[in-house]
């Protein structure tokens, strides 16, 4: 009885989890992506930002993650800019929660968010190949799109939907660094330009906020 009994559960769960990530993706129109729960609101992106699409994926065996990007891109593909979104929620055979220890925290139209930057070289430290960020480009790829450059600086904006701190919501804001005619290990630490660095990540951020609005419902 008892293994019947676990085996039940054992479906049971991969049920709702097969359920949760058969749901139909958020939709997007014009600049504008549409989220009717968890959280319910509008993020609308500047003019200047293509949406090319999304997908979901369960990551890292843990956690169901939608992704959905909007680029700023050249006429051969290259992505100057673009803005990450993710809607990510830990899966009920789990009690996990976020943890995130960053200190510096903003408001974007009444959301408050976990605020935090870095440049990084993306062929130098691509990350786990099963990784959100790995995903995400191949899907970018997959869609004609790359990335400009490897070196990239990011602002990542984090919301925790609910006090459990189960669901979240990240923005991230991504640039190419050639502009600034800079590499990722010229503004880390011991770099020759690491004392630009603040400066640079002040500006990061005022632009990804300036580009997106939120609407919540």
């Amino acid at each position: 009885l008892n293994t019947i009994a676990a085996f039940l559960i054992v479906l049971f769960l991969s049920i709702v989890v097969s359920c949760q990530t058969d749901e139909a993706l958020r939709e997007a129109k014009g600049h504008v992506l549409r989220s009717k729960s968890t959280p319910a609101v509008d993020l609308e992106f500047g003019k200047d930002f293509k949406y090319i699409g999304g997908h979901k994926f369960v990551l890292y065996d843990v956690a169901n993650a939608e992704q959905h990007f909007f680029v700023d891109a050249d006429k051969d593909g290259r992505v100057k800019r673009l803005y990450w979104i993710q809607f990510e929620g830990y899966l009920p055979s789990n009690t996990k929660t976020y943890d995130y220890k960053g200190t510096k925290t903003v408001n974007i139209d009444g959301l408050d968010f976990i605020a935090d930057s870095w440049a990084r070289n993306l062929k130098a430290t691509p990350g786990r190949p099963d990784g959100d960020g790995a995903r995400g480009r191949a899907f970018i790829e997959s869609k004609g799109f790359k990335l400009a450059s490897d070196d990239m600086i990011t602002q990542r904006l984090l919301h925790f939907i609910l006090p459990d701190r189960r669901n979240e919501l990240m923005v991230i804001y991504m640039e190419d660094m050639s502009p600034l005619g800079l590499m990722a290990v010229d503004v880390n630490k011991g770099g020759k330009a690491e004392a630009k660095w603040n400066e640079i990540a002040a500006g990061l951020l005022s632009r990804a906020q300036k580009g997106m609005k939120i609407r919540q419902k």
